[in-house]
């Protein structure tokens, strides 16, 4: 089976915030309506030892997505062939209950069409053999973005390289989200976020 991912490496991550605008201008994001968004973590300490890091933060293509379970029209599904979480704009009536249920904030509404909508992986480059916009374009190549299933694959490697100490992800609250973070600990101590 393919699992497609996203490993973002917050070792390398300046907080230059390409991604966001990457992402913005690829997929026409509204104004004021993020499907990427940078967050600070920090400062934490007490100086001279004070700790900070940029947290990238996304829909996390979830394993078990509760965003699928309650949307009661199916316009959110998971692509059987990569794990991929999508919404199809056609079957959306804008309840917005996947939003709710997103532990991540990851979703938002466009008010415009009246439907939610997040982060695609970008699958539309995907299917022209292209990486996602934000992968594309990170200025420390702190994105990484591949098959989890696959040992051979970039972010296999990425993991396995950085150890298991060094690797996070955002709370499982039993949706078990497939993005990782790799940051260790000579750069800043891992925060939760929510």
């Amino acid at each position: 089976m393919t699992k497609m991912t996203m490993v973002v490496d917050l070792d390398r991550c300046i907080g230059c915030y390409a991604c966001e605008i990457a992402c913005k201008q690829e997929n026409d994001v509204n104004l004021g309506s993020y499907w990427n968004k940078v967050q600070t973590m920090g400062p934490y300490g007490d100086f001279p030892h004070v700790e900070m890091y940029f947290l990238p933060t996304m829909c996390q293509h979830c394993s078990s997505p509760t965003c699928v379970s309650v949307c009661p029209t199916g316009a959110t599904y998971q692509r059987d062939e990569d794990g991929i979480v999508l919404i199809d704009r056609e079957k959306c009536i804008g309840c917005q209950y996947c939003a709710m249920a997103c532990p991540y904030g990851a979703r938002t509404f466009n008010k415009k069409q009246k439907v939610v909508e997040k982060c695609t992986l970008c699958v539309h480059l995907q299917a022209v053999g292209e990486k996602p916009a934000c992968v594309k374009c990170c200025t420390a190549e702190a994105r990484i973005f591949g098959d989890a299933e696959d040992p051979a694959s970039d972010v296999s490697k990425a993991l396995a390289e950085a150890g298991a100490d060094a690797v996070h992800s955002m709370p499982d609250v039993g949706n078990n989200p497939s993005v990782k973070y790799i940051l260790h600990s000579k750069t800043a101590t891992w925060k939760e976020l929510i």
